[in-house]
């Protein structure tokens, strides 16, 4: 019995593969590793006013210590602004020149005292050493003011880092692809194949998986185009419940049906891959994105399993979610691996033909009819009577075919 040897290949340990132009550099991917795409824009009309109308989804797409220093702002900022009005508002009254007046804010003959009433009354703190009077109706019309924007202020920072703890950002950083695609071979037909897992505990209502070529061409005017061809995938809709492995049939209608191996070390494409899913735990759909150069796309080797059959569940083991194996694939496109196994097939089909019409058939032909003919049974009646006779080891066959003749014609003769 012969066993197939595979060697185990880890994704640190490869070599990419050297091209005519060498590798694509990450600079110049469409879209990066971690799912970003590496577009930049320039001259977009209005842009400051359109981040400044979306307000909301600015704050909620900046990095976390610029939202932290606009939030801190803005409280401190508004505690300011009405402090100062609360300190106009004495200077005007008199409350600071004279001491013995009747005040509009009780305790506020300072600036400082003016700014502490004001973080006082936005925080609702109550140390009930200042407050209102009723002697000034712009000062009462002031705080109420005040009171109503804390309450905007509060509501809008609260759901502006609720927003961003809950982005589809950070759920996608969750669920993950293999660093590396690989073309083997699946039941009889040459397969392009990536992997994708959650590794999280609580997992995901259902996902769609698409696949598209990206292929960018300069032109020497600088005009650059880019075009997409999509990727037919045989399951494209799947519930992450342990990682999966998404194929693509290389067949006719494919990017890739008439690449070669050699075709792919000089190709200049991007293979972008996406997982489209629902979040089980808060009902978010999210989106996982990644691209394959040429030089990560891996011909003849194949994902490890990395599922095992435990006594009461399933273990998965993620160490062996990036590493693959080398397996025998032939170097030819998936078109001409197609038509040589279709050249086999009919080779090897059998002609029927009348016997008459075939004087003599060549060895070859001997030898593929002997394997294609059903086996032959040869049954033998022995009766419990009759001694079996020893007969040679050289002379077993003869005798077993003269008894097979001459057993009926003894049982005839008894009958009569």
């Amino acid at each position: 019995m012969h066993h197939r040897q595979y060697t185990s290949v880890s994704h640190t340990d490869e070599i990419p593969m050297k091209t005519e132009n060498g590798p694509r550099p990450n600079k110049y991917r469409y879209v990066r590793k971690e799912g970003s795409s590496n577009i930049m824009f320039r001259h977009v009309p209005e842009e400051r006013l359109l981040f400044v109308t979306d307000i909301f989804t600015t704050l909620v797409e900046i990095r976390w210590r610029v939202m932290f220093l606009i939030f801190a702002l803005s409280y401190i900022l508004s505690w300011l602004f009405f402090g100062i009005l609360f300190w106009v508002i004495a200077l005007a009254n008199g409350d600071i020149k004279d001491p013995n007046t009747e005040p509009c804010v009780f305790e506020v003959r300072s600036f400082t005292a003016a700014f502490l009433f004001s973080l006082e009354t936005q925080t609702t703190i109550g140390y009930g050493f200042r407050g209102m009077s009723e002697n000034c109706m712009h000062a009462i019309i002031i705080v109420t003011i005040q009171d109503v924007m804390s309450c905007f202020i509060d509501t809008f920072v609260i759901g502006i880092a609720v927003a961003k703890m809950a982005s589809a950002r950070k759920r996608a950083q969750t669920v993950g692809f293999s660093n590396r695609a690989v073309i083997n071979l699946r039941n009889g037909y040459i397969y392009l194949s990536w992997r994708v897992g959650d590794f999280r505990r609580y997992h995901l209502v259902e996902g769609t998986a698409t696949a598209q070529i990206v292929r960018s061409t300069m032109h020497a005017t600088g005009r650059v185009d880019v075009t997409y061809e999509d990727l037919v995938i045989q399951q494209k809709d799947i519930i992450l419940a342990t990682p999966t492995t998404i194929y693509h049939k290389i067949e006719p209608g494919s990017p890739l049906y008439s690449m070669t191996y050699a075709d792919l070390q000089r190709a200049d494409f991007e293979l972008v891959v996406s997982f489209t899913y629902t979040d089980d735990s808060t009902g978010i759909l999210h989106q996982t994105r990644t691209s394959y150069t040429p030089n990560e796309i891996l011909w003849g080797q194949l994902f490890q399993e990395m599922i095992r059959v435990g006594r009461k569940s399933y273990r998965v083991d993620y160490n062996l979610f990036h590493r693959t194996e080398k397996i025998h694939v032939p170097l030819v496109s998936a078109k001409e691996f197609e038509e040589k196994k279709q050249l086999q097939l009919t080779r090897h089909s059998p002609r029927h033909s009348p016997s008459s019409s075939l004087p003599s058939q060549s060895p070859s032909q001997d030898h593929r009819d002997k394997y294609l003919k059903p086996p032959m049974v040869k049954v033998e009646l022995v009766s419990d009577s009759q001694p079996i006779p020893s007969v040679a080891p050289s002379q077993s066959d003869n005798s077993r075919e003269q008894e097979t003749l001459t057993q009926p014609n003894n049982q005839s003769s008894e009958e009569n």
